[in-house]
């Protein structure tokens, strides 16, 4: 059985149904822009408007967000309206859809995906997974173990909030050219290698389909430095994965 994921980012909302025997999509996904203001309300319509394009019998679906969550309970926003704070999402979601949903952060659904499936397979030592887009997302993995909602994105770097120097839409926003993102791009993950000292860092989010215009310039770290093989696409994949984990549906792929 195909179980649904469903990505919240800041500027689209993205489903597919998930094949957890092949770990890939099954289908093409859908896409829909992120409404704005971005409150509780209009996203979750939103992601009924994802879940309904796919028309499958109804069954468990996992749900990503940017942001912090707990228990199903969404505790920051900082790239959608600050409404979703303290929201039972899982809750909302679910009444909206009519099935059960696992919400979880968005970069630790994208990691579970690669590490699972992509570029952090087999790896038992300590794997930082980062997503680049309209902020900096971060999920750790240690002994092949996740420690949820890292939010590693807002560390302080020279007086600002990391995503706001070295995210993707930092670089589009500051029309930077690939060697001046990517140096700010090695400072961050200098700071992350004196925290962590990670054997791996996983490079994801959708400026990982150009990797090679910047990760030959990622040269300040001892780790290594890949580029995440899911792409755009873990993060559907792991929110589906967790609906399956939350459901005991079958196991993905080995």
């Amino acid at each position: 059985m195909d179980v649904l994921g469903v990505d919240i980012g800041g500027s689209g909302i993205k489903g597919a149904p998930v094949d957890l025997a092949r770990g890939e999509l099954s289908q093409e996904r859908f896409k829909v822009l992120t409404p704005h203001p971005s409150t509780p309300d209009a996203v979750t319509d939103c992601v009924w408007q994802v879940v309904r394009h796919f028309a499958l019998p109804v069954g468990p679906v996992g749900v990503t967000f940017p942001g912090v969550v707990v228990g199903g309970t969404t505790r920051t926003a900082a790239n959608v309206d600050k409404g979703w704070i303290g929201r039972d999402a899982a809750g909302m979601l679910g009444e909206r859809i009519g099935a059960p949903v696992t919400v979880l952060n968005d970069a630790d659904a994208a990691g579970i995906a690669e590490m699972s499936c992509g570029a952090g397979r087999g790896r038992t030592g300590t794997v930082v997974v980062l997503t680049f887009g309209t902020g900096i997302g971060s999920a750790v993995f240690t002994g092949g173990s996740l420690v949820p909602n890292t939010e590693l994105g807002h560390l302080e770097l020279r007086g600002h909030d990391a995503e706001t120097r070295a995210s993707a839409r930092a670089k589009e926003e500051g029309e930077l050219s690939w060697r001046r993102w990517a140096k700010r791009v090695n400072r961050y993950l200098t700071h992350l290698e004196k925290l962590f000292s990670p054997e791996l860092f996983v490079i994801g989010g959708g400026i990982s389909r150009k990797a090679e215009k910047f990760l030959p310039l990622l040269d300040s770290v001892s780790a290594e430095v890949v580029p995440a093989k899911l792409q755009n696409n873990a993060g559907i994949l792991g929110a589906a994965m967790a609906a399956a984990a939350a459901g005991a549906m079958p196991a993905t792929a080995a």
